[in-house]
């Protein structure tokens, strides 16, 4: 396969899924391949499932990995696991993939990987200045890019709004969980969101998240000073991202 391509996984608590990613368009250049994620999802577990993906491609040998993980990620290590085995925190999931794949690999945390995908191809495209791209779910991603960089980690959902952990507080799963109105949650929403504008001063926020299909329900109730507006790769942005990253460490020969 000629081009500039890598290949994307999305490591999940249920699924993992794949797809090779054209770089210069930020598509797909075939339909995703999910394998569910075996139980229990240990290191040897995940990685062999990651390596089945790939199999299932006909990919050339210096095609790049990028993996989107579920945990912080420091120098290549998992720091810390909820959706997964405990046995992964302290494991370097860039060495495992790359020893049980045979390619250069890059890893990134789950929300850092979908915010950068956003930036890169989606709804941030070309923006010059500090991005805050806000997955809303389970829980609530947070990724931080300034100037087409990534600061990564930016672990703000977990930040204290009144008492209350924010995630969950205003996360969609609170929502759910409590029979909300998209009206009660939007003043959630205001709440988390002015907190994050006075700390970080962002020009744009994004939202994403399986809700922001519904974003005409709750955006336009909120009143920021950033411009906010609904994530535009939804459900491949993770495969987009990581695959985006891994394409970059290749080039830098990281």
């Amino acid at each position: 396969m000629a081009g500039k391509i890598a290949f994307g996984v999305d490591v999940g608590g249920s699924g993992i899924k794949g797809a090779p990613v054209n770089l210069d368009s930020g598509q797909l250049t075939e339909d995703r391949f999910k394998i569910l994620t075996p139980q229990p999802a240990t290191p040897e577990a995940v990685v062999g499932v990651i390596a089945e993906l790939l199999d299932h491609f006909d990919l050339s040998p210096e095609v790049p990995i990028g993996v989107s993980f579920p945990s912080p990620i420091v120098g290549g290590v998992v720091t810390w696991i909820a959706n997964l085995d405990q046995s992964w925190v302290g494991v370097n999931l860039a060495e495992a993939v790359a020893a049980g794949t045979g390619r250069q690999t890059t890893v990134v945390n789950d929300a850092d990987a979908a915010g950068y995908a956003e930036v890169a191809f989606g709804a941030a495209k070309d923006h010059p200045g500090t991005v805050a791209v806000m997955t809303l779910g389970t829980g609530i991603g947070v990724a931080l890019i300034t100037g087409g960089k990534l600061w990564p980690n930016a672990e703000l959902g977990h930040i204290q709004i009144d008492g209350h952990d924010a995630e969950k507080w205003a996360a969609a799963s609170a929502k759910d969980r409590e029979g909300l109105t998209y009206a009660k949650w939007a003043r959630r929403l205001q709440r988390y969101f002015s907190e994050i504008d006075r700390l970080l001063w962002p020009d744009l926020i994004v939202v994403g998240g399986g809700v922001s299909r519904k974003h005409d329900k709750f955006l336009p109730l909120l009143s920021l000073r950033p411009k906010i507006v609904p994530a535009a790769l939804r459900n491949t942005a993770g495969i987009v991202g990581a695959a985006t990253l891994a394409w970059q460490g290749a080039q830098a020969g990281g």
